[in-house]
């Protein structure tokens, strides 16, 4: 090979580099990320360190070739609001959404940008999609269990409390899932012999009182089916369970791993 030919071609490999570099900036893409809890949520953390990871492994790397903006919204639906409003109007190339509360203010301020769920327990009966098998619109995402699972919670707290014959069931009735969960569970406790009676969920001061009321008879026990006010409130009800010394079932490892300090 002559000299001139070899400095042309390390010439043209230098550049290499310098074009993937532009390349990559010209394709910055867009991820807004809208969550119903408070920054200092450590179960949420969790789960958006594991989605950065996620994907750092696939390539995507915040700052570089995406870029990131992430709402902590609370439970205040105010705020959640507010914060899908802020997000839509950046026009993302995408947005995940974690939950019911976050999902519905999102598809009404937008029918347009994708938005992915990682957790609905009903996005059908909720009206996110038309079926699990065709989304359709622009919502998609994972459904957390189908309603029979609910039953199996109050077969296993019976397992572990075989003297339980009354059972709180703390669920947010705003949301079709929590009827939904409440009826499977409803649907097998005759066959286990224990009545069933549910407890809203909506605020701090309505759990306190549903709980303080329901200790006042023997033989209770305690079914927290998924939710994210549940999730919002979990400190409340875990500290009431143990207070009353309930036996207690609840949808997510966060409630006991919190309780524990795990």
């Amino acid at each position: 090979m002559k000299r001139r030919e070899f400095i042309a071609l390390l010439g043209s490999a230098t550049a290499w580099p310098l074009a993937a570099r532009a390349e990559q900036a010209e394709r910055m893409r867009r991820v807004a990320i809208l969550l119903p809890a408070a920054m200092g949520d450590s179960a949420f953390q969790t789960r958006v360190g594991a989605f950065l990871q996620g994907l750092r492994q696939l390539g995507w790397f915040n700052g570089r070739n995406v870029s990131i903006d992430t709402r902590w919204a609370t439970a205040n639906a105010a705020e959640i609001r507010r914060h899908a409003e802020e997000l839509a109007g950046l026009a993302p190339d995408v947005i995940l959404a974690h939950a019911t509360p976050t999902v519905g203010p999102l598809l009404q301020v937008t029918r347009t940008v994708p938005i992915v769920f990682p957790v609905i327990v009903d996005p059908v009966g909720a009206g996110f999609v038309e079926s699990l098998a065709h989304p359709g619109g622009n919502a998609t995402g994972f459904t957390a269990f189908e309603y029979g699972m609910s039953g199996k919670w109050l077969e296993l707290l019976k397992q572990i409390a075989p003297n339980v014959t009354r059972v709180a069931v703390l669920r947010d009735p705003e949301l079709a899932s929590g009827t939904g969960q409440f009826g499977a569970i409803q649907a097998v406790a005759p066959l286990l012999g224990v009545e069933v009676s549910p407890a809203n969920v909506r605020d701090a001061g309505e759990i306190e009182r549903a709980v303080t009321a329901f200790v006042r008879s023997a033989n209770g026990g305690l079914i927290v089916p998924a939710s994210a006010a549940a999730t919002s409130h979990r400190n409340l009800t875990i500290t009431l369970a143990a207070r009353h010394k309930l036996p207690a079932i609840y949808f997510d490892r966060a409630f006991v791993a919190k309780f524990l300090r795990v």
